[in-house]
């Protein structure tokens, strides 16, 4: 089916792919076998499995170099507290460094007169009053470091770094080691000839090829550039888990058995997967491309998988939602079945993989509760959470992602069918298997498409943290590690600070008010290169530079040549006495932000962009993470002196622009800001054509960075024309940043893809956008609301249209929800098709009592088709597309908009006849005239009347061409979706309540059905 013009430009204009004639699953299998046995390789045995043979080691010749992949914690009977250093060589070998020699310590601050002398009596009281049976504190020192926080001029004082066992600061052990050592995450790391002890296959502790021990101080740091750049050939794990579950309750691990696991392995750098497989229990068809392992005892399926994950030993395990369902689900399911041995999934011998809860809160990411499984050496990476972090879809679901970024789609098998199709014959079960194959194929694709691993490498690399922690952490952990690196190598100590925050708020940026309306003329937009990292640089505001009104008095410090007093009354150092940590960590990321951008000059994919972004996401973190009331650091007079700052930029950037390009200066028109945003200002020079617009931006741009501080560069990269200003941060307009050519449609606040619209919304206000922007024609967009508003009365919109689609993510909402309502009445209609926990639930809102909440009137669209239940078109109208209207019609009609919502188009409205509920339950269904509509009385009447029968064969060939168009309409909806489940020539199973062709598919057959009766009702006409 092809998608209305519309959305189809749409989407070509933003460059997105579009879901188009997809190979099947089983053509890319069967492409990869022919593939491989060209190259003389098999897929169908377990050669593949294991990694390749280490080289013969002689540790006093031979040195060990390797890509660090994980950086954790651990205990050492001779040692005693030691670091495990997982990674891969540049062969693939796998590799576990302990490091040894490293202790973790923290600093006191010297009480006055403290002497080298005093440090051991220092020791033994610290000891004698710790209950430990070991000596707690190991060594103490002196040494001269000066504090973070707050200038106190130039002079360093003592503190005594004490050395211990164990100890829990606000820096963690593994951490502390990365920083003290120069260690990034991901870098590469050398074991130097003659230094490591190569540990023997009785001593060694994990299941890594090579194993040594090593001292902390011998290990050498490679830093991540030129040769130590590459990233070495990770094996990475995808599988997915399929469930037979019962009837109506989603599937539960003590219960309801794990029927099959598929697998890919990659190595990084490689596009195909070289291994693919599928454990199943039961038979299977065979599927070429694939090594199929059949079982008829789940434990063995189970031990089986458990000790290939052992023999192909990936570095990354990825998939999709496995952190929440398929990893908690395996162990719990192998706890159930009692099978000791399969939660050694991980590296280290003896170590089992467990199951904890866990919750994630970043103001920049949000919240989210969700599970963690420690796989000891292993990496792990679900793509969802990924997805979520750093994107923003209508729909999460794994069909709904791969038709963004892919461009393709899978079907959507409910868990329901899963179990009917298990219980078929080997050939449902392949069928099955395939569905699996390709679930967990995609996430592999997804990985390599979005540049997972290489972007959040990079970003572990330029922050310095672990990869790890790229995933799980918020932004702080991510400046704290660049603070330390920094503060370690000019001599400052980081205070361990508890804040336990405070509702104290600080004013934000500043906004011009916006001039609302439709501008048919070039909109210049001036953005300030990173805004605030930028200010904190020009300024030099840190925590090293903060001063208070009393080290001013004490040193006698003059203002304007010491310090500088910002718009918020708070005073900082000037770079003159004293360079500030932060901004000196701030140089360093958009050195190496500058670095990635010359190397991305050529590259013209945008995916491969999401390299710089990560550096750039970097960068800006430190804003958001001085601003927070809650955490390590907190400082607001940092966050709240560089919004003043920028809220004195954006006001002084209006003055200068309106001021010079004037008509009393000599040009033809006199500019005007009509909107500032945090860090951008729109301005109308008032010419009506594109390159004088952009060349007087670029004018601008560079009399107003001329006069701020370096490295304060005001940019002009974009015009926008037209340009709709509905408010505050709502806008769009024509994206140019050449003029022969727009470059997009861009929107900012307008609510397109919000899930809790229905399509009809999205697809609504994009239309109207583009007849505006695209077509300059909005008495077009004025008549296309009209008319659809009409269709919408009538009945005329297709349901899809209508569908609203929510997670039941609880049953204990705080109001009632329309999703959770609808969810407990189909579940008292028919508990096995009903939505569970986790499902998305689909609704449409129909015709109820008078004063009904939403929640009362939310309905199953399939038994809204089914029992031609009367839609709430009003409710459409009113709740749905009012707003969403009225935003981008008032700024150009005016008061005029309200005539979009009501007029001659709003008063034919069509309401279908229910066949449940209220008096049709009463009702005595007789049969009509398919001409004039009149009840037939006699039983020789079967389809037309005494009065009609003249026009019998007129009304049989209109009935015959309403019928064949209704077939051939379901005919290309149905070949579409067996096109998208990959097979023509099995049933069609998906149930995707995102997809709008599932709803019209469905409403088809029921057309096609009534129909076809109608159809029949000729049959019995005796006289033609």
């Amino acid at each position: 089916m092809t998608e209305p013009s519309s959305k189809k430009r749409r989407l070509e204009q933003n460059g997105q792919p579009r879901p188009s004639e997809q190979q099947s699953f089983t053509d890319v299998l069967e492409q990869l076998e022919a593939e491989e046995d060209n190259n003389g390789e098999s897929i169908e045995n377990s050669a593949a499995w294991p990694r390749p043979s280490p080289p013969r080691i002689n540790p006093s010749v031979d040195t060990i170099v390797f890509q660090q992949t994980d950086v954790t914690e651990s205990t050492h009977h001779k040692h005693g507290t030691t670091l495990r250093l997982f990674g891969v060589t540049s062969k693939g070998n796998s590799v576990l460094a302990h490091i040894w020699g490293f202790r973790p310590y923290f600093y006191v601050a010297a009480p006055s007169g403290f002497l080298e002398d005093d440090l051991e009596a220092f020791k033994d009281k610290i000891n004698s009053s710790v209950q430990a049976n070991d000596h707690a504190v190991v060594r103490c020192l002196i040494v001269n470091r000066k504090s973070l926080w707050g200038y106190r001029g130039e002079e360093v004082v003592p503190f005594i770094k004490i050395e211990v066992m164990t100890y829990e600061s606000n820096i963690a052990y593994p951490l502390r080691f990365m920083v003290d050592t120069k260690l990034v995450g991901m870098n590469w790391v050398e074991a130097p000839a003659g230094k490591y002890e190569l540990l023997k296959s009785s001593d060694k502790r994990s299941h890594c090829q090579l194993e040594f021990s090593l001292n902390y101080k011998d290990l050498v740091s490679h830093a991540p550039e030129g040769d130590w750049l590459p990233i070495a050939p990770l094996r990475v794990l995808s599988f997915d888990i399929e469930c037979a579950g019962r009837k109506g309750i989603f599937p539960e691990a003590n219960v309801d058995p794990v029927i099959q696991i598929a697998s890919m392995v990659t190595r990084h750098g490689e596009t195909k997967p070289f291994i693919r497989n599928v454990f199943t229990l039961n038979t299977c068809a065979h599927i070429v491309g694939s090594q199929v392992l059949e079982f008829k005892d789940e434990r063995d399926l189970l031990l089986e998988w458990q000790k290939f994950v052992e023999k192909v030993d990936p570095d990354l395990i990825i998939g999709y939602n496995i952190v929440n369902f398929d990893l908690p689900y395996l162990i719990d399911r192998a706890k159930a079945l009692k099978i000791p041995n399969f939660a050694y999934l991980g590296r280290i011998l003896g170590t089992r993989s467990e199951v904890r809860d866990t919750h994630f809160s970043s103001k920049a990411f949000g919240q989210r509760d969700s599970k963690a499984v420690n796989i000891d050496g292993r990496l792990q990476m679900d793509i969802l959470q990924v997805i979520q972090r750093d994107y923003k879809l209508r729909s999460y679901t794994l069909n709904a992602v791969c038709a963004q970024f892919l461009g393709e789609q899978k079907e959507d098998v409910h868990h329901s069918i899963i179990t009917e199709l298990q219980n078929g014959t080997a050939d449902s079960r392949r069928r099955l298997a395939v569905y699996c194959l390709k679930d967990a194929y995609l996430p592999q694709r997804l990985l390599d498409r979005l540049m997972c691993l290489i972007n959040y490498t990079e970003l572990a690399r330029v922050t310095g943290i672990p990869f790890n922690d790229v995933l799980t952490r918020g932004q702080q952990i991510r400046v704290i590690s660049q603070l330390y690196r920094s503060a370690g190598d000019t001599g400052y100590i980081i205070p361990a600070m508890r804040s336990e925050g405070t509702d104290e708020q600080y004013e934000g940026a500043t906004v011009i008010e916006p001039s609302k309306g439709y501008y048919d003329t070039p909109i210049a937009t001036l953005d300030f290169a990173s805004l605030y990292p930028s200010i904190m640089m020009a300024h030099n505001l840190c925590y090293t530079t903060l001063l208070d009104k009393a080290t001013i008095e004490r040193l006698k410090l003059v203002e304007g040549v010491d310090y500088v007093q910002t718009p918020n009354n708070d005073f900082f150092v000037m770079a003159s006495r004293r360079k500030g940590l932060l901004p000196h960590v701030l140089e360093n990321l958009l050195a190496a932000r500058k670095r990635a951008k010359a190397d991305l000059k050529v590259e013209k994919d945008p995916f491969k962009r999401a390299v710089l972004d990560g550096r750039q996401l970097a960068a800006n973190s430190v804003y958001g993470f001085t601003g927070a009331t809650v955490g390590k650091l907190p400082c607001l007079a940092i966050s709240t002196s560089v919004t003043a700052y920028g809220r004195q930029m954006i006001e002084f950037t209006k003055q200068e622009v309106e001021t010079e390009y004037s008509i009393q200066n000599g040009y033809e028109h006199d500019a005007k800001v009509i909107y500032g945003d945090t860090d951008s200002v729109m301005v109308k020079f008032g010419c009506p054509d594109l390159p004088m617009a952009m060349r007087l931006g670029a004018e601008a741009a560079e009399l107003v960075s001329a006069k701020f501080k370096k490295p304060i560069k005001l940019e002009f990269e974009k015009v926008y024309f037209p340009y709709l200003l509905i408010s505050k941060k709502r806008y769009a307009g024509l994206y140019w940043t050449k003029p022969d050519k727009y470059d997009k449609m861009d929107t900012k606040g307008i609510e397109t893809v919000r899930r809790d619209n229905c399509r009809l919304v999205s697809t609504m206000i994009e239309t109207c956008l583009f007849k505006m922007l695209i077509d300059r024609d909005v008495k077009g967009a004025e008549d296309y609301v009209k008319h659809t508003i009409a269709d919408l009365l009538q009945n005329k919109i297709d349901m899809s249209q209508l569908v609203i689609t929510k997670a039941l993510a609880k049953t204990d909402y705080a109001g009632k929800q329309a999703h959770v309502e609808l969810a407990e009445r189909m579940k008292k209609r028919d508990a096995g098709s009903a939505p569970s926990l986790g499902d998305r639930v689909a609704y449409v809102i129909v015709k109820g009592i008078k004063g009904a909440a939403a929640y009362e009137k939310s309905e199953d669209p399939l038994y809204v088709l089914e029992h031609n239940v009367p839609i709430d078109t009003r409710y459409y109208l009113e709740n749905q597309l009012s707003k969403p209207l009225m935003r981008i019609f008032e700024p150009i009609l005016g008061e005029r908009a309200g005539s979009l919502l009501a007029g001659e188009h709003t008063r034919s409205i069509q309401i279908a006849t229910p066949t449940i509920g209220g008096l049709m339950r009463f009702a005595v269904k007789t049969a009509t005239c398919i001409g004039c509509r009149t009840p037939l009385k006699s039983s020789k009447e079967s389809a037309v009347c005494v009065n009609c029968r003249p026009k019998l064969p007129e009304l049989y060939q209109k009935q015959v061409t309403t019928t064949s168009q209704l077939q051939i309409d379901f005919a290309r909806l149905w070949t579409q979706c067996q096109r998208c489940q990959g097979s023509l020539h099995q049933d069609v199973i998906c149930t995707s309540a995102d997809c709008p062709i599932f709803y019209r598919r469905t409403a088809r057959q029921k057309e096609v059905t009534a129909a076809v009766a109608q159809l029949d009702r000729f049959n019995g006409e005796l006289v033609w």
